[in-house]
């Protein structure tokens, strides 16, 4: 069976950085399109950041200039770097693919990210 396990969270100060991993396990092909959400309290879950199979990365405006997604495909591993963290950013952070697509998994824990005080 294919899963995510996200881990790398925690409790930072605003301006802080943190650095998410995310590892997939049980697939036959390394992952190449993955993408990087969070939810809030009470909040819709939210794309932030994807790479896609070419490589291109796309993000969500709150976050752009401060987080970058890369993947190392030969490890099944994807990163999400996370620098100048504000208190908006605080959510359970989950990986996956597109939607509909073949990287589309079911959904891991998810790794806690509080950005206090």
């Amino acid at each position: 069976q294919v899963q995510v396990v996200e881990s790398g969270g925690g409790l930072v100060q605003p301006g802080g950085s943190l650095r998410l991993s995310c590892v997939k396990s049980g697939s036959i092909f390394n992952i190449n399109a993955m993408g990087w959400y969070r939810q809030a309290p009470g909040k819709q879950r939210e794309l932030v950041a994807a790479i896609t199979t070419s490589g291109s990365t796309n993000y969500a405006d709150s976050v752009k200039g401060r987080f970058t997604i890369s993947i190392d495909a030969a490890k099944n591993t994807v990163y999400l770097q996370m620098n100048s963290l504000k208190p908006e950013d605080t959510a359970v952070y989950y990986c996956n693919g597109p939607a509909g697509s073949y990287y589309r998994v079911p959904w891991g824990q998810g790794t806690q990210v509080t950005v206090s005080p």
